[in-house]
């Protein structure tokens, strides 16, 4: 008997197969969409066929930046992505993960290769990319001298600032001659001088636009000296020359805006820059004049001549205190001085004498205290104010006995 096999084995074995099928890993199928459905988390669900079959196919919401236009049945498109197995239903489908309209397919496989090409060699790395002037005189711009592009341009820059000086090369941007004249057009005006250089073009299919896919504009664009500004179709327009450039804008108008700064903000900004200086200029003029009066006060108090004026006011001032000092003790001592002669003048004899009292001495003038120094008919000398008086003890008694001594009478 054979050998049996599950029906989840011989999916898996034909899933497998499909798996290393390198063909079936990467494959671009044309056809028209039919059944197509943008579910809710985000896949879309769409079959693709042609006059004789069709093959059912699913774009994961997670590979959605793959398509650039809403899809919608009766689409002639180009689906890249895998052929494999869905192992629970037992049929295959397509994962798409680009999807472009039909006729741009082949344009997109040399996009994504040339992109993938110069993204290995670095010329997208951002260490070459060089900042784009804040300010600038001179603009250059690489785009057909007729269209909207070059009048967007120039409208959107005189009107934010109408001193700036734009010089156009006329350029082919389309058709057979536009890349080396794009790529003459960015040589010349690197050479020239000028501030920033916009390259760039109006809207258009992918075939319009293809001039600024090609290797030789994205070489001239790297080796440009001069800042690049890209901004080649509309928003949603990717070319390899975004991805060179210095900086891309998603119009040519917002190129202009992007390039050529405001005017008038400018002005502003300068009034305010100098408003701000001037009143910073005001406040350390006035700080570093307080700053220079305090050193002229210092420098006049320590000044020799202030410091004698100084020390000559300190004199003046210890002088008037001695003397008031001097003033004071003299006056105390007088008034002590008043108080001892007043006292002395009580204890003086001649002030005895001048209040009438006399002084009594003997021979050898020794002063007579006791009625026992003398004795009857002695010489005595009786000393008053005016003078002496000599005389004679007639008689000689003492007080407390009453009786009286007499000799010599």
């Amino acid at each position: 008997m054979n050998h049996v096999y599950e029906v989840s084995q011989v999916n898996t074995y034909i899933k497998n197969m499909f798996s290393q099928d390198f063909l079936l890993n990467r494959i671009y199928i044309k056809g028209e969409v039919s059944n197509c459905k943008y579910h809710t988390s985000g896949h879309i669900y769409f079959s693709l066929k042609d006059a004789s079959g069709a093959i059912a196919c699913v774009m994961f919401a997670g590979q959605r930046r793959g398509l650039a236009f809403p899809m919608k049945n009766g689409d002639k498109v180009v689906v890249g992505g895998t052929v494999a197995v869905y192992e629970r239903d037992g049929r295959y489908q397509l994962y798409a993960k680009e999807i472009t309209l039909e006729g741009a397919g082949l344009l997109y496989e040399r996009f994504l290769a040339l992109k993938k090409e110069l993204e290995e060699m670095g010329m997208f790395a951002p260490e070459y990319k060089q900042p784009i002037p804040k300010v600038i005189k001179t603009l250059g711009v690489v785009t057909a001298p007729t269209g909207a592009a070059v009048q967007d341009i120039r409208n959107i820059s005189y009107r934010r600032n109408p001193f700036i000086q734009i010089v156009l090369y006329p350029a082919l941007v389309q058709g057979e001659g536009a890349v080396p004249s794009i790529v003459k057009g960015i040589e010349v005006l690197d050479k020239a001088g000028v501030d920033v250089i916009i390259v760039g073009r109006g809207g258009g299919s992918m075939e319009d636009l293809w001039a600024f896919n090609e290797e030789a504009v994205a070489r001239a664009i790297f080796a440009c000296q001069t800042p690049v500004i890209s901004a080649v179709g509309h928003e949603t327009d990717t070319t390899i020359a975004d991805y060179v450039a210095d900086l891309r804008a998603p119009t040519p108008s917002a190129a202009a805006e992007l390039a050529v700064s405001d005017y008038r903000q400018l002005m502003n900004q300068m009034q305010d820059y100098k408003r701000r200086i001037s009143q910073r200029m005001q406040e350390q003029i006035m700080y570093m004049r307080q700053k220079s009066d305090g050193y002229k006060n210092t420098l006049t108090y320590l000044s020799p001549q202030n410091q004698i004026l100084m020390k000559r006011q300190q004199l003046l001032d210890i002088e008037n205190r001695l003397e008031n000092l001097m003033g004071q003790q003299l006056t105390s001592r007088r008034h002590i001085l008043g108080i001892y002669i007043e006292r002395m003048k009580g204890l003086s004899p001649l002030e005895k004498l001048n209040q009438g009292f006399s002084y009594v001495e003997d021979e050898r003038k020794q002063g007579i205290h006791s009625v026992h120094q003398v004795t009857g008919g002695q010489e005595l000398m009786i000393q008053v104010s005016d003078g002496t008086i000599r005389t004679k003890a007639l008689e000689v008694w003492e007080h407390d006995r009453g009786n009286k001594e007499s000799e010599g009478m």
